[in-house]
């Protein structure tokens, strides 16, 4: 199967449109975790994406009359900037079927290469299953994101310039995982001229389907991806991908949300360019993979697939890449509830930086606070912990808590003795204008809302917290509401940051 792919990325078209992308050193990076860091910059193609080399590659390969009854993809984004202005340059007219959540920058680079766009559905699957509904009834010829020999092809041009660029000795190559066709084409080339290089795979624990695969033994479906990361939010490998993978993937990591995030900061810190969550995905996992492994000094390379990604999405990013580095801890504290309680309390912690404050009256003895401590680089969250702890203050840590970090500490202090015995949820929908009012009109009139806290984080999902005030025995409705309109949504009725904020 190697030697196949070898000739077929010989052969790859792809410069008619790509361009030969730089590896460029990161300094603060490799210095702060003892290794030799590296990036391969596919940001830096004109579409802001490694996916132009593919779809070019396949579109260069089709015959007459597949071209003369032009094309359509299915695509989150960046495929379909490479159909796009491949379509462009063979004057093949194109459709391009995006989910409602692509972020607008995506759609709109789509546009302005005179391509035809249809949104459709809230997922890439969604919008992949209707592009081939399309493709059959307006008989179109298909061009697969990730899932085709000759796109496949394309990406692997990237393995074939990464050992004519670097000839010294690589430990690994750190690849972003969606459907596959990146890793599978990199991988069949590097292992197949240099197999000592360790593949590592890496993907969003919310999208992790070749992890699944490979630990099942066969491609298996995600019932529920997350779109943090909307480039690889792929709910199965692909079944061309995953053969390769197979033989030439040496491991698989899975980071999460907060990571990413941090993993965009260190591509900012060192290159000025700004990564789009998937673009980033690499660099998260070379940082789990050095410390779960402990090694040091070392060549490790990764790959910077894409930087598409919307302005407002930057605030959240921002907040989150704190905690992704684990630079901030949050904390909730009880502290005595009397004149100079807050003043002693700095005081403990005059070494630190305060990075947020929340506290509301609510009880004549113990007042609980929400507090984010910045951790300088020698020290850990469990630390100051122990030291608060230490200090007499009674301490729980919810830097990991997903509600305190996306709702709570915009709510603290909202509480009331009018609301009993509430049902607490945390609900994902997809996130375009009218959604929020068409979540609430869904709900039933007779359930009493006690709490709701909604922020846009410019995310393709919009979060909201709920408390729902109706009897227990009624619970089970709830569940098939949300249920029937496939939302993604958690029961947190333990959650211990409710319990200290706002119960």
């Amino acid at each position: 199967m190697l030697d196949k792919y070898i000739k077929k990325i010989l052969e790859a078209r792809v410069y008619d449109v790509a361009i030969e992308t730089p590896i460029h050193s990161m300094e603060f990076l490799s210095e702060q975790l003892d290794n030799n860091i590296l990036v391969k910059r596919e940001d830096l193609q004109s579409v802001f994406s490694f996916k132009l080399r593919g779809a070019y590659n396949k579109i260069d390969k089709l015959s007459p009359e597949e071209s003369s009854k032009g094309i359509i993809t299915a695509s989150a984004g960046n495929h379909a900037q490479g159909v796009a202005v491949s379509a462009a340059k063979k004057g093949i007219k194109a459709t391009i079927v995006m989910p409602n959540t692509t972020p607008n920058i995506k759609v709109a680079s789509v546009k302005k290469q005179g391509a035809r766009v249809v949104l459709h559905g809230d997922t890439f699957d969604e919008a992949f299953q209707h592009a081939y509904f399309l493709k059959d009834s307006l008989d179109l010829t298909f061009v697969h994101p990730y899932d085709d020999p000759d796109v496949i092809a394309g990406q692997g041009t990237i393995g074939m310039e990464i050992t004519r660029q670097y000839s010294k000795p690589l430990h690994a190559i750190f690849i972003p995982v969606g459907g596959g066709g990146l890793i599978a084409g990199i991988s069949a080339y590097i292992k197949y001229l240099r197999p000592g290089i360790k593949i590592i795979g890496v993907e969003s624990k919310e999208s992790a389907c070749l992890k699944a695969a490979l630990k099942a033994g066969k491609r298996v479906t995600l019932s529920h991806v997350g779109i943090f990361a909307d480039g690889v939010a792929v709910k199965q490998i692909g079944k061309e991908p995953f053969n390769i993978a197979k033989q030439c993937v040496d491991e698989v990591i899975t980071v999460d949300t907060d990571q990413v995030c941090a993993a965009i900061k260190d591509i900012y810190t060192d290159t000025r360019a700004i990564a789009e969550p998937a673009g980033a995905l690499a660099i998260a996992g070379l940082k789990k993979y050095v410390e779960k492994h402990n090694i040091s000094n070392k060549n490790l390379l990764a790959i910077i697939s894409g930087a598409n990604v919307n302005f407002d999405r930057l605030r959240h990013i921002s907040e989150r890449s704190e905690l992704g580095e684990e630079r901030e801890a949050i904390f909730a504290v009880t502290i005595p509830e009397h004149p100079g309680s807050f003043r002693a309390f700095c005081q403990t912690l005059s070494k630190h930086s305060i990075t947020e404050f929340n506290y509301r009256y609510s009880d004549t003895e113990n007042a609980r606070v929400f507090v984010g401590i910045q951790l300088s680089h020698n020290e850990n969250r469990k630390d100051i912990m122990k030291y608060l702890q230490s200090k007499n203050y009674s301490v729980v840590d919810l830097s990991k808590n997903e509600l305190a970090k996306l709702h709570v500490r915009h709510m603290v202090g909202g509480r009331t003795k009018l609301a009993n015995k509430e049902l607490l949820y945390r609900v994902q929908f997809p996130e375009r204008p009218g959604a929020l009012l068409k979540f609430l009109k869904a709900m039933e009139s007779k359930w009493d809302i006690t709490m709701f806290h909604y922020r846009n984080h410019g995310a393709a999902f919009g979060r909201v917290f709920l408390a729902l005030q109706i009897p227990t025995e009624k619970k089970s409705t709830i569940n098939s509401f949300l249920e029937k309109l496939n939302y993604n949504y958690v029961e947190e009725n333990d959650n211990p940051a409710y319990e200290l904020f706002l119960s």
